[in-house]
C-alpha cells in the first residue's frame, strides 16, 4: 500500500447479556439443537435487548478500542460504522456514535456492504490516513440483528446474533500495518439476501409488513456455495498483493457465519485449526460486528504478537466480500 503505513492500535467488542440458545430456539421454531450445531456450529447468539440499538453496541465496543490504543475522543479525526442496521435511515448511526463519545472533530459516516462492511471500512478508513487527511480513525461494526430476524422462519433465526467490534487506526511503524486489500461485489447476487422492505424501492405499508418484507430473506444453499468458493479466494488474492504466501500467514480471522464455511477455508489455505480464530458457536452470525469481535478475542487471548501475519476476510449481502493481510 501506498503512503504511510497503517494499522490497528487497539480493539475492543461488546455483546449484550441476553444469551438465546439453541434449546431455547427449540420452544420457538421446530429446529433442535443437533441440527443447528452440525450444520453451523452455532450453540448460542446474544441478543440486544428492546432498548438497545447499534449505537449503544458500538459505543460500548469503541470505548474499549480507544482505551486500547491510548487516544482520547478529541484525538479521533474519523468514525466509520459498518452497519445494515442502523439506529435509523438516518442521521448515520457514525454521527449518533460520534455524539454518545463527544468526539467533536471526528468526521462520521455509516458504510453498509453487510458482513464484509468492517472490511470495506478498513480499507477506506486507512486509505484516508495514508494519504494523510487523517491521523486516527475508528472504525467499528456493529449489528442489531435480532430486530430484522424472523423468529418464525427457521432457516434464518437460528444464524443471527447482536453485538458490536471496534478497532482505532493510525500510523504504525514501518514494515507494519495494512499489507493489502482486496474487496469485491457480485450484484446480480442481490436477490439472494436481503432486507427488501422499508426503502425507497418498498416503502413501509401494511403490505410490507403483512409480507415481512422487513425481515431478513436469505437463499441459504446459494449463499453457502459462493461463501465456501469466494472466502478462500478472497483470502489468497490479499495475500498475492501483500508479496505473501499462504505459509505466512500465523492467524485467520474469518467471518463467523458458518463453521463448514471457515473449513472450507481452512482446507483451501492449508491451514491447522489453531491458526484460526473460531467463535461463531458463541455469537452465531453478527455480520459486520463478526469480524472484529472475532479479533479483540484473539488480542484479550494473546494470540496475536508483534509482528503476526493476519488474514481478515469476509463475505456478504450485496453480494460483496473482502479480505486484508497485515502484520501486527
Amino acid at each position: 500500500m501506498n503512503g504511510r503505513p497503517v494499522g490497528i492500535l487497539g480493539t475492543g467488542k461488546y455483546v449484550p447479556d441476553r444469551v438465546l440458545t439453541n434449546e431455547q430456539l427449540e420452544q420457538m421454531v421446530e429446529t433442535n439443537d443437533e441440527w443447528i450445531t452440525s450444520r453451523t456450529g452455532i450453540k448460542e447468539r446474544r441478543i440486544a435487548s428492546d432498548a438497545q440499538a447499534s449505537s449503544d453496541l458500538a459505543y460500548e465496543a469503541a470505548v474499549q478500542a480507544m482505551a486500547a490504543a491510548n487516544v482520547t475522543a478529541e484525538d479521533l479525526d474519523l468514525i466509520v460504522v459498518a452497519t445494515i442496521t442502523p439506529d435509523m435511515a438516518f442521521p448515520s448511526t457514525a454521527c449518533i456514535l460520534q455524539e454518545k463519545l463527544g468526539a467533536k472533530q471526528a468526521a462520521a459516516f455509516d458504510l453498509s456492504a453487510a458482513c464484509s462492511g468492517f472490511i470495506y471500512g478498513l480499507a477506506n478508513a486507512s486509505s484516508l490516513i495514508a494519504s494523510g487527511l487523517y491521523r486516527n480513525a475508528l472504525v467499528v461494526g456493529a449489528e442489531c440483528l435480532s430486530k430484522i430476524t424472523d423468529y418464525t422462519d427457521r432457516n434464518t433465526c437460528i444464524l443471527f446474533g447482536d453485538g458490536a467490534g471496534a478497532v482505532v487506526i493510525g500510523e504504525v511503524p514501518e514494515g507494519r500495518g495494512f499489507r493489502s486489500f482486496e474487496l469485491g461485489a457480485d450484484g446480480s447476487g442481490g436477490e439472494l439476501l436481503r432486507v427488501s422492505g422499508g426503502g425507497s424501492r418498498n416503502p413501509v405499508s401494511q403490505h410490507t409488513i403483512d409480507e415481512k418484507l422487513h425481515y431478513i430473506y436469505m437463499a441459504g444453499r446459494d449463499v453457502f456455495k459462493f461463501a465456501v468458493r469466494i472466502m478462500g479466494s478472497a483470502a489468497e488474492e490479499a495475500l498475492r498483493k501483500a508479496g505473501l504466501g499462504k505459509e505466512d500467514i500465523d492467524l485467520l480471522v474469518p467471518h463467523q457465519a458458518n463453521i463448514r464455511i471457515i473449513q472450507s477455508a481452512l482446507e483451501r489455505l492449508d491451514l491447522p485449526e489453531d491458526k484460526c480464530v473460531v467463535n461463531v458457536n458463541k455469537y452465531g452470525n453478527v455480520s459486520a460486528a463478526s469480524i472484529p469481535i472475532a479479533l479483540a478475542e484473539a488480542v484479550e487471548e494473546g494470540r496475536v504478537q508483534e509482528g503476526d501475519v493476519l488474514v481478515l476476510v469476509g463475505f456478504g449481502g450485496g453480494l460483496t466480500w473482502g479480505a486484508s493481510a497485515l502484520v501486527w
